[in-house]
């Protein structure tokens, strides 16, 4: 099992920034890739971002790109989510995940995620 646990989230006016982090626990090892998810009142959870634990690959969504960028320190099992320049539209459940996956068509599915953190609220006001 591995334990997944959010923590950073709250409320930010528009432009604001906000960081993330997720802290892994457990049989990290059984992993590959670590991503954000998110999901807002009534939509479908959807792809944020992720990173490989061991190569430093990212990827992400293109909602994001250029506002939010994903990050990992290893030696704290940890993965961080900085956003920049938020809007209202970012407001969202944020969750953190794993998976045996590292590739990009497999990490977007939700299906293809094997542990999920509890969430952190992220609101952004306009």
């Amino acid at each position: 099992q591995v334990q997944l646990v959010e923590s950073g989230g709250g409320l930010v006016q528009a432009g604001g920034s906000l960081r993330l982090s997720c802290a892994a626990s457990g049989r990290t090892n059984s992993v590959n890739t670590l991503a954000w998810f998110r999901q807002a009142p009534g939509k479908e959870r959807e792809f944020v971002a992720a990173i490989t634990w061991t190569g430093g690959s990212t990827w992400s969504a293109d909602s994001v790109k250029g506002r939010f960028t994903v990050s990992r320190d290893n030696a704290k099992n940890t993965m961080y989510l900085q956003m920049n320049s938020l809007k209202p539209e970012d407001t969202a459940i944020y969750f953190c995940a794993a998976s045996k996956y590292t590739s990009f068509i497999r990490l977007i599915s939700v299906t293809n995620i094997d542990y999920w953190g509890q969430g952190t609220q992220v609101t952004v006001s306009s």
